[in-house]
């Protein structure tokens, strides 16, 4: 059985170590103060062919913030969302949930290097168990998840091999030629 979101939220602490190198995305997000959803957010750019793409984003660093992700919000802004953070990579089978989640929801699996490597589209769950709501798996390994208002990657032609960068500590990536 896949790992729920909630297990898998509580089992991530952080980010390893060797992410804490300067220069690297993952070094500049361990680096970055703690952000509250009603004061400071912390700017990303998710490059693709017809971006960048910039976001104001909520880092879900502590287990608690995690847990909660988006859930119960009625409504998320256009150019927001929220950052889930792993210290170590996470098995391409581990799964986000959306228990008490009201809005449909974008998901994208990020890489250690800051590639997207997954996107899956996450309607909200109406059940009051959480069990019987469903699971979506990543399928492929990821060490982040940044999670956005529905089609907001389709609609921006956003996909795997993109990357996403924060552009005021840790420089600019450039996407994958394809």
């Amino acid at each position: 059985m896949n790992p729920t979101r909630r297990l898998m939220l509580k089992a991530a602490l952080g980010l390893p170590l060797a992410a804490l190198l300067p220069g690297t995305v993952w070094g500049a997000l361990a680096w970055a103060e703690g952000v509250d959803p009603e004061s400071d957010l912390l700017s990303l750019a998710i490059h693709s062919d017809g971006g960048p793409h910039r976001l104001e984003v909520e880092v879900a660093k502590s287990a608690a913030q995690r847990q909660r992700g988006l859930m119960e919000r009625e409504s998320l802004p256009e150019n927001r969302g929220m950052l889930f953070r792993f210290e170590s990579e996470q098995p391409a089978g581990n799964t986000f949930w959306m228990y008490r989640t009201l809005i449909v929801l974008d998901i994208a699996f990020i890489d250690q290097e800051g590639r997207i490597v997954a996107i899956n589209t996450m309607p909200p769950c109406e059940a009051s168990v959480p069990t019987n709501c469903p699971s979506y798996p990543a399928g492929a390994a990821f060490w982040a998840a940044l999670e956005v208002n529905g089609g907001y990657f389709a609609e921006r032609g956003i996909k795997v091999g993109d990357c996403i960068s924060i552009p005021d500590q840790a420089g600019f990536c450039k996407p994958i030629d394809q």
